[in-house]
């Protein structure tokens, strides 16, 4: 008798949960044993007894105070196979995410399921590109699970804003961007752009893009906008300033001199998204697969079921059986649509 993945792997108490290894799925709630995608915090939290993901997971995860003296960490390299109990063994492919990021694949007894957490299919010059694992059962997301979402390549994004400057010599683009990944990705594409000037920096975006800076990436000159006095406004006309999302029309921006308030995200592509945030400049930046790369993506597993965690799940489980694919929507907790987008 053929096994019945849901046998193995299993929704528990609304988180993934291998039965035969007794270990979560990027659990939202402390567990004693979890194997963690990545480091956004809708994926990776603390109290965990153990933790299975990449070295640079964890590292992150230190980084932001999610693991504690008290949690033992095994830090998987991509490929690297690891027994994980009970008969399952867990090896991670790159999602490409962020950072880090990977595809939790597990196989038991001749079947092999692939949890992608977060992942994208276009080019980023931070992180290792995606990996297509033919599987049984392919675990996706469904963040821009509709037509309409078609992802621009970032370089086109890059050149609108530095046209944008160019226009606007005097002004300052004060660019909202996640911590973790996207101001990362942005200053390098911009890098390669050959934008050449200093960036300005948050505070809060300092230690992840040192960590980035550990693992190799070069994101050239950049200052923290805390080094110098609020007066200073002039410094920062014709330049680019980073901030999280939530600075951007805040107090803090009131510093800079003629300011452009901007957003790199994939919603950015809805206009409604970006007159809610007061986002006068709206790069498309999104670090989540669009429609037709999760569509792609299911089709090049061969998967033969695809289960769906969070996003635009009804449209993504349609579009899938209009191909032929068996697909269902799962209820998880905790998962965030806006996380890392």
């Amino acid at each position: 008798m053929a096994l019945d993945p849901e046998d193995w792997m299993a929704v528990r108490d609304g988180q993934f949960y291998c039965v035969p290894a007794d270990t979560y799925v990027d659990p939202m709630t402390p567990v004693d044993r979890a194997v963690i995608t990545h480091g956004h915090a809708d994926h990776a939290r603390k109290g965990h007894g153990r933790v299975w993901a990449t070295p640079e997971t964890v590292d992150i995860m230190r980084t932001r105070y999610y693991i504690s003296e008290e949690t033992e960490a095994t830090k998987l390299r991509y490929h690297e196979r690891h027994d994980l109990g009970g008969g399952v063994t867990l090896w991670f492919a790159s999602a490409g995410h962020i950072l880090g990021s990977a595809q939790a694949v597990f196989e038991y007894q001749g079947q092999r399921i692939v949890a992608a957490g977060d992942f994208k299919r276009h080019p980023d010059p931070t992180c290792e590109p995606f990996e297509v694992v033919p599987c049984d059962v392919f675990i996706t997301e469904a963040t821009f699970a509709l037509p309409v979402f078609q992802h621009p390549p970032l370089e086109a994004e890059v050149e609108k804003l530095l046209r944008t400057m160019a226009t606007l010599p005097d002004a300052t683009i004060i660019l909202g961007v996640y911590a973790l990944g996207k101001c990362q990705r942005v200053m390098k594409t911009l890098r390669l752009a050959g934008y050449d000037k200093p960036f300005y920096l948050h505070g809060a975006l300092r230690r992840l893009t040192e960590l980035y800076e550990n693992y190799g990436q070069d994101f050239g000159e950049w200052r923290m906008v805390s080094d110098f006095p609020r007066s200073d406004k002039d410094r920062y006309r014709n330049h680019i300033v980073l901030c999280p999302p939530a600075q951007v029309n805040d107090r803090w921006s009131r510093r800079f001199a003629d300011p452009i308030p901007a957003a790199a995200s994939g919603w950015m592509q809805i206009r409604a998204r970006a007159r809610q945030k007061r986002v006068e400049l709206g790069m498309v930046c999104s670090d989540h697969a669009d429609w037709n790369d999760l569509i792609r993506t299911c089709k090049e597993t061969e998967a033969g079921m695809v289960w769906i965690t969070h996003g635009r799940v009804e449209a993504l489980e349609y579009a899938l059986r209009q191909e032929g694919i068996p697909a269902k929507g799962l209820h998880l907790i905790g998962m965030e649509e806006e996380a890392g987008d």
